[in-house]
């Protein structure tokens, strides 16, 4: 077992025990995350449905099934990536997570992140995509990455759409396809910039 992956287990274990956490009373299970802890890319939904609070997993209903398509259609599974949400216990209804809902998975939310230290984060939902990018709406931004700072790490930031969304909406479907295109591209850069930076410390060592 890796270190990340010790943590991150560490971290699930936290949640399970925190009897302070909202939403915790009418779930059936905490929906942590799932994937590998080694990942560069994190993908971060809004909240659990009824199969991912059922089974414990996120993202295993019929959005969970559009999730799989769009991995695939860029040459990725689920695998290789890390996938979680920005509540952990399903919301009534499904309705929207509340502030106080949000203030209180955040720091296990960021945990996650500072432990796996992704290159790329892919936001799925205006509530994901808020963390990162205030002020924003996502028709505007949607498949636009923006880089930032994060923790000390410098990390790109993909606002996209629900995949919810896409089961609605063939247009924003169609879009969906279109954003996770960006992806291989934006691993592309961030292998080209750590090879910039590579190539300045070499250089600044032989200087030394």
């Amino acid at each position: 077992m890796s270190e990340k992956e010790k943590l991150i287990r560490e971290i699930k274990s936290q949640m399970l025990s925190d009897k302070s956490l909202p939403l915790r009373k009418g779930a059936h299970n905490l929906v942590f995350g799932d994937g590998d802890p080694e990942a560069e890319i994190i993908f971060i939904g809004e909240g659990p449905g009824y199969w991912e609070d059922q089974k414990g997993t996120p993202f295993v209903g019929n959005a969970g099934a559009l999730l799989n398509q769009l991995l695939a259609s860029v040459n990725l599974n689920r695998e290789n990536v890390f996938i979680t949400n920005v509540v952990h216990y399903r919301p009534p209804e499904n309705r929207d997570p509340e502030p106080s809902e949000l203030d209180a998975f955040r720091p296990y939310l960021d945990r996650i992140i500072e432990i796996i230290k992704p290159k790329i984060i892919v936001t799925l939902g205006r509530f994901s995509m808020a963390k990162f990018l205030p002020g924003v709406t996502i028709s505007r931004v949607h498949g636009k990455e923006k880089q930032l700072k994060w923790e000390d790490n410098e990390i790109w930031v993909i606002p996209m759409y629900h995949p919810a969304a896409g089961l609605r909406s063939t247009d924003i479907k169609r879009q969906l396809f279109e954003d996770f295109k960006r992806i291989p591209e934006i691993q592309e850069k961030t292998r080209k910039s750590e090879e910039v930076n590579q190539g300045t410390k070499v250089q600044q060592m032989k200087l030394v």
